[in-house]
């Protein structure tokens, strides 16, 4: 049987269409004794361990919360939640970093009734207003006193009041600057320190109000159907909109996904997958939809556990402590890890040739169909004197990890292929609840975003591109998909719905068409279709292959359409450059503004001699750290047509990131803020032509 029709075939307890409390109550039963979280020591004032409803961690180790914990934690801060008038009325805001906490709390509040919208724990005074206000928050979810005090700091703005702010740390109501009336609508009551609770608090207060029957109450009367979370889009360009997700689309993203990655019988008992066994290390942020559904929702249904990172600055040291087997991450996060792998092996000119010759070799054995007995020799040393020790330096235990929420370097996928640390690249958006389509492990394809997952049904409209596609095997064009797990639209935004979807009838006549019709999965026949806006590969072998986002095309003054995404990704392993992000919309060429990675080039100069200045503003200047970033540009432009090859380029010495604003928090780059800061580079860049 093939692994497609066995993936659609799967029958498993976690393969279900329920709500997601229903999904963790269940898991919880089935898996009571398992170990479901586990958190760190030493870094937060945790409330729930100060109250002694979970018992510390020792400094700077991990402790474990069992499933049967875990759900009398959740039950608990449901109850209280409905002391505080939460129910199927209510949006709760969660305002925090990736933690234990988040998850109990996202499940309680589920379990409540209530709607829980997300807001990143990075976000500005502005973007805190603005995501309390629209989705109309009436309850507030904070990490710390840091983030309490910015909601403080906005609820005068706000147009509905809050009734209650709950903190997971300890925190002292009486000691907050409540100001003066914060009853936004000028009539409710200011909050007070009587409306501030910890999460301990919260707990107590479930404790002593907890109903077994009033809580299966709760659960029955929420449907599949209902409203779970609204996800505000990270906004790479205009304002966030709110993605308006069900129970239903959250879990069948979940049954979609865990059918491709689970330790199903038809596979090899040997071959990697998902399953109780599982551990995750959890550390991108949960209030975007990828590890909220990936390394969230997923691996709680699959009875897994998870443990959080202390932060994504100490992932050596936690991938250390907690040896997970599988991790979601987004593909700037596998660049710095890979920068780091070589960085340490190029400690020593002995140790940097020993590194790189490994690496040729092991890219070799996984290109080459058939190896040979010289090559798998040559793999087997590059292995025992380079790749283990990589493994082992990230737990000794990783079987794949899961790469999304952006494009990945083929060349750079490769080479973690290479060390037996296959990433499994997908592809989607927060409106589809997210994964469209993954890898399998069982045959993953680098390059490519994988097959559709089940009962998801894609179209490829080729009016959008130009004819530089046409070499190209299979269909190219803009990416079309319905599903059980799209979006039916956006919160309070009615004309963008409209211009997200259109009606089959509407689909120009050459769209080609693939995947699961509505017919073989219980769908409407005319329920519309999304517009992805991306642009992708259908290969002939039914695999996808991501090409640019359609917004980001660039149509150069000449007619001809470049996708700068592939020309950034060719740097993405490169040792002297850190960054790049590529130009030319509306002009004669392409161009880029590069970030040097600064210890390289310092390095490389040492070694030759060279006295570069100081300030990194004057290496950038510099004409031979330029020249020698000239020969890695020229060496990255013999792979593209001419008119797609990068002509002129600049140096900067601004790193893109969140803080600046020009990386979105699941590290996008923000083109539009990137053309802004950088506009006077730009300039010059033209103006030298």
């Amino acid at each position: 049987m093939h692994w497609q029709e066995a993936e659609r075939e799967f029958a498993d307890d976690v393969v279900a269409r329920e709500t997601l409390p229903r999904t963790f109550e269940r898991s919880a039963e089935r898996n009571a004794d398992r170990t479901a979280q586990r958190y760190k020591g030493g870094i937060y004032d945790r409330s729930l361990v100060t109250e002694g409803v979970l018992p510390p961690a020792p400094d700077g180790e991990y402790a474990g919360v069992t499933y049967a914990e875990m759900r009398d934690v959740v039950r608990r801060l449901a109850a209280g939640f409905r002391e505080l008038g939460v129910d199927d009325d209510t949006r709760v805001a969660l305002y925090a970093e990736t933690r234990m906490e988040w998850a109990q709390t996202d499940f309680a509040a589920l379990a409540a009734g209530g709607v829980v919208t997300t807001v990143y724990a990075s976000s500005s005074p502005d973007q805190v207003r603005y995501l309390l206000e629209d989705p109309g928050a009436t309850v507030a979810v904070v990490e710390n006193r840091d983030l309490l005090d910015e909601v403080l700091a906005v609820a005068d703005d706000l147009s509905r009041d809050l009734d209650a702010i709950v903190s997971f740390d300890d925190v002292d109501a009486a000691e907050l600057d409540f100001g003066g009336d914060t009853g936004g609508d000028g009539d409710g009551p200011a909050l007070s320190a009587d409306d501030v609770y910890t999460l301990g608090e919260l707990h107590a207060l479930g404790a002593d109000a907890f109903d077994p029957d009033a809580y299966e109450g709760w659960l029955d009367a929420t449907g599949v159907g209902d409203l779970a979370s609204l996800i505000y889009t990270s906004g790479t360009t205009g304002k966030p909109k709110g993605v308006r997700l069900t129970h239903a689309n959250f879990r069948d993203n979940v049954s979609q996904c865990y059918r491709r990655f689970a330790d199903r019988p038809d596979r090899d008992p040997d071959a990697p997958g998902i399953s109780a066994e599982s551990t995750t290390l959890s550390f991108l942020p949960l209030a975007h939809v990828f590890e909220r559904m990936a390394g969230h929702y997923m691996m709680f249904a699959a009875g897994a556990t998870v443990a959080y990172a202390e932060s994504p600055d100490t992932l050596r040291d936690d991938f250390g402590l907690v040896r997970p087997t599988t991790t979601t991450s987004v593909p700037r996060v596998y660049e710095k890890l890979y920068d780091a792998i070589r960085d340490q092996a190029g400690e020593s000119p002995v140790k940097e040739r020993i590194f790189e010759w490994a690496v040729d070799v092991g890219r070799s054995h996984h290109e080459a169909d058939n190896p040979g007995a010289l090559l798998d020799a040559k793999r087997a040393v590059a292995d025992r004197l380079v790749f283990s020790s990589v493994r082992e330096a990230i737990g000794g235990n990783i079987d794949f990890f899961i790469s999304g929420g952006g494009s990945l370097s083929a060349e750079l996928c490769a080479l973690y292929h290479a060390m037996d640390l296959p990433i499994l690249e997908g592809y989607g958006l927060t409106e589809t609840s997210p994964v469209i389509s993954v890898n399998p492990p069982e045959e993953p394809k680098v390059g490519t975003i994988g097959p559709p997952v089940v009962d998801t049904e894609i179209a490829i409209d080729g009016t959008v591109v130009g004819e530089e596609v046409a070499g190209l095997a299979g269909d190219v064009g803009e990416l079309l998909v319905r599903g059980p797990q799209v979006t039916d639209g956006y919160w309070n935004r009615p004309d963008a719905t409209v211009e997200a979807f259109t009606e089959p009838d509407r689909l120009p006549e050459d769209v080609v068409v693939a995947g699961t019709p509505p017919e073989e999965r219980d769908g409407d026949p005319d329920e519309p279709w999304f517009r992805t806006g991306d642009i992708v590969q259908l290969r002939p072998d039914g695999y996808v292959a991501f090409r640019e986002r359609a917004k980001q095309l660039l149509v150069l003054s000449t007619g001809k359409n470049v996708a700068p995404g592939p020309i950034e990704d060719r740097f993405a392993a490169n040792e002297f450059v850190e960054q790049c992000v590529v130009l030319g919309d509306g002009r004669k060429f392409v161009s880029a503004l590069i970030v040097p990675n600064f210890e390289k080039v310092e390095s490389w100069a040492d070694t030759r001699g060279i006295d570069l200045p100081h300030a990194r503003s004057a290496v950038c200047r510099d004409d031979r750290v330029r020249e020698r970033i000239q020969a890695e540009v020229d060496r990255v432009n013999e792979e593209f047509e001419p008119y797609e090859r990068i002509k002129q380029f600049r140096l900067v010495e601004e790193e893109f990131c969140e803080e600046n604003d020009l990386l979105t928090p699941t590290m996008k780059k923000k083109r539009r803020n990137i053309l802004d800061r950088f506009a006077d580079e730009v300039e010059l860049i033209y103006a030298d032509a």
